[in-house]
């Protein structure tokens, strides 16, 4: 199985040490977001988490743990916008999140660690062309280092509207012109440029449309065939194999204005002060009368080499 750490937080950069207990303990226990009295335990042995996923804009508190995470596979989605303070206020400098990509990438290989550029918009500050021009900057200096770049354009959602009202949908011919430009410029830099949960819109222009975590993706990181029990995805336009996610919404210190994760400020600075690194769970702890699920679990390997 596939062990996800960032759908619904940044466990690297706010939780690392947290993750790492949970780690030497071997378990972990999640509470479903929608059901919070529905508790799970997952167990986090190498021998049936086949690869661990991570998401986060700042992997430097995970470095110095690689080494103890050397008996699982692991791939990592690092995502390094042109965005300043204004709109990811607790987001460290690009010029460092690059280097510790670089760190990331020397140490797991390039097979291992992926780029997000995403979620776009365009405003004033953040013209097509300022997208393009600082797209191209960060292609040089992560050249070598990645062979793929995921972007996806913004979402309005509810939440997304009411923490970031002034954000317009990007329209269809700037999707294009992102689309055809960014294939170009990463074709330069051998870097590939996958589209997130965007249809088949900018294949023609030389955008993979496949999907960012796909079975591929796991492939080829761990080096092993995988047999994946089908499921049907939560989104129409998504092919990724999106795994169990151990995270919890709502505790995402980053407080991103388009963040799609949290609902309000509030309520992550009220969860993140109920977080403790010695419990079971991201926030809080088992209450009287709870009852815990034993999840079932089993290696997707099957045992043949991969030639991605």
């Amino acid at each position: 199985m596939i062990i996800n750490t960032g759908m619904r937080t940044d466990i690297p950069a706010f939780y690392s040490q947290w993750f790492m207990n949970r780690i030497q303990a071997g378990y972990v226990l999640v509470r479903n977001p929608y059901r919070p009295d529905w508790i799970t335990r997952y167990e986090l042995s190498p021998d049936v988490v086949d690869c661990i996923a991570f998401c986060t804009k700042n992997p430097e508190p995970m470095l110095k743990h690689l080494d103890r995470l050397k008996n699982y596979h692991q791939y990592w989605f690092v995502t390094i916008t042109p965005y300043g303070r204004d709109i990811e206020p607790n987001v460290p400098l690009k010029e460092k999140v690059m280097q510790d990509f670089i760190t990331l990438s020397d140490k797991l290989g390039t097979n291992c660690v992926g780029w997000r550029y995403d979620p776009i918009f365009i405003d004033s500050t953040y013209t097509l062309q300022r997208h393009i021009s600082d797209f191209e900057q960060m292609c040089r200096t992560l050249s070598g280092h990645t062979n793929v770049c995921v972007i996806s354009f913004i979402d309005l959602y509810e939440k997304v509207k009411r923490n970031f009202p002034q954000v317009r949908t990007v329209t269809i011919q700037e999707r294009i012109t992102i689309g055809k430009t960014f294939a170009e410029i990463g074709k330069r830099y051998g870097i590939t440029i996958k589209a997130c949960a965007e249809g088949t819109d900018l294949a023609p222009y030389g955008v993979d449309c496949a999907g960012c975590m796909t079975q591929q993706t796991f492939e080829t990181a761990i080096g092993c065939n995988l047999t994946i029990p089908k499921k049907k995805p939560q989104r129409a336009e998504c092919a990724c194999v999106l795994g169990t996610d151990i995270g919890a919404y709502d505790t995402c210190g980053h407080l991103c204005r388009y963040c799609y994760a949290n609902y309000n400020h509030a309520n992550v600075r009220r969860n993140m002060k109920l977080h403790d690194p010695e419990s079971p769970f991201l926030v809080g702890n088992l209450q009287e009368g709870e009852i815990i699920h034993q999840a079932s679990q089993e290696s997707w390997e099957d045992g043949q080499l991969s030639f991605f």
